[in-house]
């Protein structure tokens, strides 16, 4: 992630530190010490201090009593909840959008999941996710019900508040996310039932709450976790 040159001090630090926690360098409970990063990036303490405050009213930065900023630990019920939620809501919205899904937006899409699988090779958590939103979005921006896609925008937006990649604990699970979405296009490409299309979307994003939640729990019991599971 960069910035412009010409962006504020507290620009800076606000990409800088979202940057390290995008890319699990600064993990859940990390302690942000105001000083030093201002010292790593040669600056005040007031701009970090603003791009903390920016942080912390998206949810990815917590202020303990006596203790300071910290990196927000996962609520793994808020997670799964949003998870669960825009499951649904994605599912629904990619199988109403199939009849306006062209040769074009498809190819389009297919593009993207290349991307994606060459970032396999040398794996960048944030950009693999920036890239999994783009797929995503070409599938259901087309939804004609208006409602139904304006809570996958909010669902996205609240999946991003909650922890910016969820590649970044399970990176075993980008492979067998990048191979579900080339079976996503193919089901639109050969006009299957709308609610085949539906759950196979479903199914798409609950696979990675599961593989997340029991990365999680295998962490919480210093279990490796099996990589079938991812």
């Amino acid at each position: 992630m960069t910035t412009p040159l010409t962006a504020s001090k507290s620009e800076q630090a606000y990409v800088w530190i979202r940057s390290r926690i995008s890319s699990h360098a600064f993990g859940p409970g990390f302690r942000l010490v105001l000083g030093t990063v201002a010292d790593e990036l040669g600056m005040s303490v007031v701009p970090v201090r603003e791009a903390i405050r920016r942080l912390e009213a998206e949810g990815l930065v917590t202020f303990e009593r006596n203790v300071g900023a910290r990196v927000s630990l996962v609520d793994e019920s808020e997670y799964a909840h949003t998870m669960q939620t825009l499951g649904l809501v994605e599912g629904a919205a990619t199988a109403l959008s199939a009849p306006f899904l062209d040769a074009d937006a498809l190819a389009r899409a297919e593009q993207v999941n290349d991307r994606m699988v060459r970032l396999l090779e040398s794996f960048d958590a944030h950009r693999f996710t920036e890239l999994n939103r783009q797929f995503h979005s070409v599938l259901y921006e087309p939804c004609p019900n208006p409602h139904i896609l304006d809570l996958v925008q909010r669902g996205w937006a609240r999946l991003s508040g909650i922890r910016d990649s969820t590649f970044a604990f399970v990176p075993g699970r980008a492979g067998h996310s990048v191979e579900e979405h080339v079976q996503i296009l193919d089901l639109i490409r050969t006009g299957a039932d709308p609610l085949e299309i539906e759950l196979a979307a479903r199914n798409h994003r609950w696979r990675t709450m599961d593989a997340f939640l029991a990365a999680r729990h295998a962490d919480a019991l210093g279990v490796p976790e099996a990589p079938e599971a991812l």
